[in-house]
């Protein structure tokens, strides 16, 4: 009996002690109605050590995308030739900084959107059989005489926006197409274009070109050059000595104020003019400047014209919107004589061939004209 009274003591006495070592444990706070639990704070993250971008491009070639390589063992590694086009070569945006050396067997060359700002003679040097080579978006200043002379068979040649400061002389005799624009030219050297008689197109759009680079013998040689662009420069007046057999002529954004009597009379071939955004007034346009007989497309937007120009029956799409003109007289301007209303005739062999026509922009007041709609009776859209 008293064995068990005593077990029962000290097992109270157990229980007692545990009761108070449970009480010197902190209590956990009441969580409130609506209080939303507090978050451990999240760690923050290591900070990113940020390497600047290269400025320049590593002359180092790219790798090698995967797959076999060329089949061709003489391909530059960091190009691409296709087997199902053995006579191009692939080397564009590829971070480039000097041209590879180029097989022999290579008619087309692509160079454009790289970092080249020289074209070395080694790299060239078995490349006689180039016939298009483009260097669009690099960084060159210059072309070497060395250089050109090794592209005797070159038919296009493509710099655009590069850092070019004139046309390069000794160009490839065999040229048919030359695109220069958006460089820096503010030069042309004498003779630059004498050899050039199969050159069909030229373009100088956006440079730095004014009136006094030209004088009347600057595109000679330039027998059959069918379209110059010299948009985007700083022309005041409109060069002298153009090619006749021109049929297209850009000549849109510069700051020419007037066209001289009968410049455009011997481009007997002139088929599409733009003169869009210069200064011309009534002042400095005779009558008959665009009486051209295979004249087809005629812009004049963005000029200080207050009357609508003369123009050829041919002509089918006139551009006159944002100038000044406050009012049309159809009779005036009607290449032929106007019938009567009531004698509409159903021959339209020898009605004027106008069919677009826009004026909007202008300080014009509707109607239409109807003496406009009579002469130019072939009208599809007319923008007022």
């Amino acid at each position: 009996m008293k064995a068990a009274f005593r077990f029962l003591l000290l097992l109270i006495l157990v229980l007692i002690s545990e009761v108070n070592g449970q009480r010197r444990k902190p209590a956990k706070p009441e969580k409130k109605p609506g209080q939303k639990p507090r978050r451990k704070p999240t760690p923050l993250p290591p900070p990113l050590l940020l390497l600047p971008e290269p400025v320049e491009p590593t002359e180092l070639p790219p790798p090698l995308p995967p797959g076999p390589p060329s089949v061709f063992p003489d391909c530059p590694r960091e190009c691409f030739c296709p087997p199902d086009f053995p006579t191009a070569l692939y080397c564009d945006s590829r971070n480039l900084r000097k041209v590879p050396f180029i097989p022999p067997r290579i008619h087309y060359l692509y160079l454009q959107n790289n970092f080249i700002d020289n074209l070395s003679e080694e790299s060239f040097k078995n490349a006689t059989e180039l016939r298009w080579v483009n260097l669009d978006n690099n960084r060159i200043k210059k072309l070497d005489r060395q250089v050109l002379e090794q592209m005797d068979s070159l038919a296009f040649l493509y710099m655009e926006k590069n850092q070019l400061t004139e046309v390069p002389s000794f160009l490839p005799p065999n040229l048919e197409q030359l695109r220069l624009s958006r460089n820096k030219i503010s030069k042309i050297p004498s003779g630059a274009f004498n050899k050039l008689e199969h050159l069909i197109l030229l373009d100088l759009h956006h440079n730095q070109l004014n009136e006094r680079i030209f004088n009347k013998n600057t595109f000679r040689g330039l027998k059959n050059l069918l379209q110059l662009n010299l948009a985007h420069n700083s022309l005041r007046k409109l060069p002298p000595g153009l090619p006749s057999a021109i049929h297209q002529l850009f000549l849109d954004r510069n700051m020419i104020e007037d066209i001289p009597n009968d410049y455009f009379k011997e481009f007997s071939n002139l088929a599409f003019l733009r003169l869009n955004y210069n200064q011309i007034s009534d002042k400095g346009l005779p009558r008959d400047s665009f009486n051209l007989t295979n004249l087809l497309v005629l812009q004049l937007a963005h000029n200080n014209l207050t009357n609508i120009p003369f123009i050829n029956p041919k002509l089918e799409h006139l551009y006159l919107n944002d100038n000044s003109i406050e009012r049309i007289n159809g009779t005036q301007i009607c290449p032929t004589s106007l019938v009567t209303f009531q004698d509409y005739s159903s021959d339209l062999e020898n009605v004027p061939r106008l069919r677009y026509l826009r004026l909007d922009g202008n300080r014009l007041k509707p109607p239409i004209p109807l003496d406009l709609m009579m002469c130019f009776r072939l009208l599809q859209s007319v923008v007022f």
